[in-house]
């Protein structure tokens, strides 16, 4: 391959690599409103969150197609192709996340009123929200500054998601004793899983930051299973 030749292949991955984490702005937003929707009930927004994943799979869609195109196009070879391997698992786990906003806001709409005292669980909820946001966030600016340090951090924020879940699992075993509030801690359990999920994939996406900059694929703590 010419000199201008990889030039303009690194111009084109560069650009792919800038739509890829873009999407994870729309996640970020999703996330807002879905959060809106846990405390508000405001199912117009749960609407307005669901029918946006249209956003976010697009986006899946024509990064993936255009990453497949450059490969059959250009053979990139070595830290290219590495690049766009991890890309093509990056915007996988970005649609993945907005799937799970809308699996919370779905959940959300089926489940009936909080009891009066729900034991902070919501609280709980909302914490594991917020958090998970931000290793969003952070996995995608980790990614783009090959931020190996940064990346393996995500780690403490996902065991903190994972401890507020087995929090909310607790409290919702202790609501269910009352017969009126046990089908909304069920429900809630049901959207304090789908966050934990995010955080295990800003972790995943933060897997792939070290393969980029490495060469070597590794796991870093096992984030997506309790520890033993």
């Amino acid at each position: 391959m010419t000199t201008i030749g990889r030039l303009h292949l690194r111009d084109e991955i560069n650009e792919i690599e800038k739509r890829a984490l873009g999407g994870m702005d729309i996640v970020a937003d999703q996330l807002d409103r879905t959060l809106r929707v846990i405390v508000d009930r405001d199912f117009a927004m749960a609407d307005m969150v669901i029918a946006d994943d249209d956003r976010i799979d697009g986006r899946f869609l024509e990064v993936h197609s255009d990453i497949l195109s450059l490969i059959a196009r250009q053979a990139p070879v070595a830290t290219d192709l590495r690049l766009l391997a991890a890309l093509l698992d990056v915007i996988r786990r970005i649609e993945r996340m907005g799937d799970q906003c809308v699996n919370v806001c779905k959940v959300l709409m089926l489940a009936p009123e909080a009891p009066t005292d729900d034991l902070s669980l919501t609280e709980r909820v909302l914490e594991m929200g917020r958090k998970a946001r931000a290793m969003s966030v952070e996995s995608a600016r980790a990614f783009a500054r090959r931020d190996v340090e940064g990346a393996e951090r995500l780690c403490r924020l996902d065991d903190e998601i994972d401890a507020l879940n087995r929090e909310v699992f607790k409290i919702a075993v202790a609501l269910g004793r009352d017969d009126d509030a046990r089908e909304w801690a069920m429900r809630m359990t049901q959207v304090s899983r789908a966050i934990e999920r995010i955080g295990d994939n800003a972790v995943d996406i933060g897997e792939e930051t070290a393969f980029v900059a490495s060469g070597v694929y590794r796991e870093f703590e096992d984030a997506s299973h309790a520890a033993t």
